[in-house]
């Protein structure tokens, strides 16, 4: 939903979102409703390992068949694909493609080392805000 506020908010930049399968299937209803604000600006792309790789690598739906590709093209996203081997599609939807676009990236259930970000909500605002703004983030807009 960031990414959908941030496409909004910055209509002349492209927006892209990468999340995983887990989170995204938690989060169903910001497909809809980034498929009812019709953003042309933003893509949504899904690393689908189909796995829960926080809580211990258990099977999410898409591992079922649950297709995220085909929930977005229901939730009326303009290009929905499923990529499997050829990144060109990919690089066409983030890059050259009027949205709302959607990718869902297979990927290997490989067991990685995890990582997880800084806990600290005042980093990560201030990291949030220099990548939007630059140096200018760390000024108060009242004072710009």
């Amino acid at each position: 939903m960031v990414g959908l506020g941030l496409a909004i908010a910055k209509p002349d930049r492209r927006i892209l979102v990468v999340t995983g399968d887990g989170e995204m299937l938690m989060g169903l209803g910001a497909l809809a409703t980034i498929g009812v604000q019709q953003p042309a600006n933003l893509t949504v792309v899904v690393i689908d390992n189909e796995r829960y790789g926080e809580t211990g690598m258990q099977r999410t739906h898409t591992a079922y068949g649950i297709d995220l590709a085909a929930v977005a093209t229901a939730c009326k996203f303009k290009h929905a694909v499923t990529v499997t081997t050829q990144l060109e599609p990919l690089r066409e939807l983030v890059y050259k493609t009027s949205g709302p676009n959607f990718a869902a990236v297979k990927v290997a259930d490989e067991k990685l080392p995890l990582v997880l970000p800084p806990n600290d909500g005042v980093l990560l605002k201030a990291r949030f805000r220099r990548a939007l703004l630059g140096d200018s983030a760390d000024v108060l807009p009242e004072e710009r």
